[in-house]
């Protein structure tokens, strides 16, 4: 028999770390391993969501995947287990796993079961190899209640009236709804109770739509005499139908949470203050379409967006007092004498703002390569929380969508940040005539408790000087 002092030294748990700067917790989105497979130091076993971007977590030891605590889709406190490691096996009979905290099992009916001797998957999912039957519930074997909540849906279905025994929905003789353990946490989310949902899975299983139609505003009907006819019984179906289809709830969390927060934040801390200019850059447009061209530029992605923010970086160092951040605790104003310079990445997963650190001490090619690079990541979902930490100003390029010009939000810590509007041939006064020249329009907004209007007016004139004529980069350098 196993003691617990041998099993303590063979099996090694892994929590959830803290995998940005002071986070709470993480959903797991996907787990890269099961139960019995075999890992090695630094393997990725997981990838986790948190409040700024997603990470995948590598296990710091050898040995055999023992138990996975907690299913995909699930929030885990930064601290708690969430897999288990053996490190010595071959042994001596392992322990059976620990039920996961704060997790409930999915419930497979008897006829579902799976088969004796198969490997378990999640945590909460499938069965323990030592039995292919779930944990019987109150009143009535698992069984007969999948199989009368089944036909009661099908009878609604076809247009029949359900057997008296059977409810449409709730749990059969007050026991508990078959729903998976996220269909359980999305309805917790919504505040639906599942005992009044209709179930249209297999064998009585509440799935995540049915949760969504419940969610969604009643259809309003007139009132009507009743009718017997198959059409009459259909409507109810027909409504929670139409009803699921009008709208979709989704939970907020995540980054899309932290985007919310920190815009909130931002809007109502720092008095922002945005001013416009539009510049002609066609003498702009012609320098990138040479520095595609030359030797010195090969291998790296040049576009307009990297002439604007080596545009920025030259005004900021002509105008280093914009390049700060207000400290409401010690009520100062913290100077920075380096730029972290951010680009608003739009993703999957919602806005992201990555910096490229020491961006002002960057060469052209440089810049470049960190740009590519930081795009390539942030769509790939592979943006380290260190990443983007410790911004101090930033470039979001809104002309990709068409869009002309906007009011940019600060990011938070930061004092300004410049919106890149579209680029569009326009007939524009040059040299005395009207041409059709290259145009677009920048917005800078910016902390007017740090930077007041002519020192905001300096940046953004020097960023558009630079963009009529880009021979400033090297006499402003």
């Amino acid at each position: 028999m196993t003691t617990m002092t041998e099993t303590s030294a063979r099996f090694r748990e892994f929590k959830m770390p803290d995998v940005g700067e002071g986070l709470t917790e993480a959903e797991i989105l996907k787990w890269f391993v099961q139960p019995g497979d075999t890992v090695t130091d630094g393997q990725v076993v997981c990838e986790v969501e948190t409040a700024k971007a997603a990470v995948e977590l590598p296990i710091p030891f050898d040995g055999v995947v023992h138990e996975l605590r907690f299913p995909e889709g699930t929030t885990v406190d930064v601290g708690q287990v969430i897999i288990a490691i053996d490190v010595a096996p071959g042994s001596g009979d392992a322990p059976a796993p620990a039920a996961a905290p704060a997790q409930e099992p999915v419930e497979v009916p008897e006829a579902e079961a799976e088969p004796k001797g198969r490997t378990p998957v999640l945590v909460g999912y499938g069965v323990a190899e030592s039995s292919t039957k779930r944990r019987p519930r109150k009143g009535a074997s698992a069984a007969p209640e999948a199989a009368a909540v089944a036909a009661a849906v099908q009878a609604e279905l076809n247009g029949h009236a359900a057997p008296a025994a059977a409810p449409v929905a709730g749990a059969p003789d007050g026991g508990r709804p078959l729903a998976k353990p996220p269909v359980r946490k999305l309805a917790k989310d919504l505040g639906i109770d599942l005992a009044t949902v209709v179930p249209t899975g297999k064998d009585g299983v509440i799935t995540r739509e049915d949760v969504h139609a419940a969610a969604a505003p009643a259809v309003t009907a007139p009132v009507a005499a009743p009718d017997p006819s198959p059409a009459a019984s259909e409507a109810p179906a027909a409504a929670v139908a139409s009803a699921s289809t009008r709208e979709t709830r989704i939970p907020v969390k995540g980054v899309r949470k932290a985007i919310a927060q920190a815009m909130v934040g931002s809007a109502f801390t720092a008095p922002h203050v945005t001013e416009f200019v539009t510049v002609d850059v066609t003498r702009t447009m012609k320098l990138v379409a040479e520095l595609k061209e030359d030797k010195d530029m090969a291998g790296v992605r040049v576009n307009p967006l990297l002439i604007i923010a080596k545009a920025l970086l030259v005004a900021i160092k002509r105008n280093p007092e914009v390049n700060a951040a207000w400290d409401e605790a010690n009520q100062e104003i913290v100077q920075k004498h380096y730029v972290n310079l951010g680009i608003a990445a739009a993703t999957p997963r919602g806005l992201i703002v990555p910096n490229i650190k020491d961006a002002h001490d960057k060469t052209l090619p440089q810049l470049a390569a960190a740009l590519g690079e930081l795009v390539t990541t942030a769509r790939d979902g592979k943006t380290s929380p260190a990443a983007m930490a410790g911004g101090t100003v930033t470039i979001t390029n809104v002309g990709v969508f068409g869009v002309d010009t906007g009011t940019p939000i600060l990011n938070p810590g930061e004092s300004a940040i410049l919106a890149v509007g579209a680029i569009k041939l326009q007939p524009w006064v040059h040299k005395g005539k009207v041409k059709a020249r290259q145009v677009t329009t920048l917005a800078l907004s910016f902390d007017h408790r740090l930077v007041d209007g002519e020192l905001g007016s300096k940046v953004l004139a020097d960023v558009a000087a630079i963009l009529e004529q880009p021979k400033r980069l090297i006499t402003w350098a």
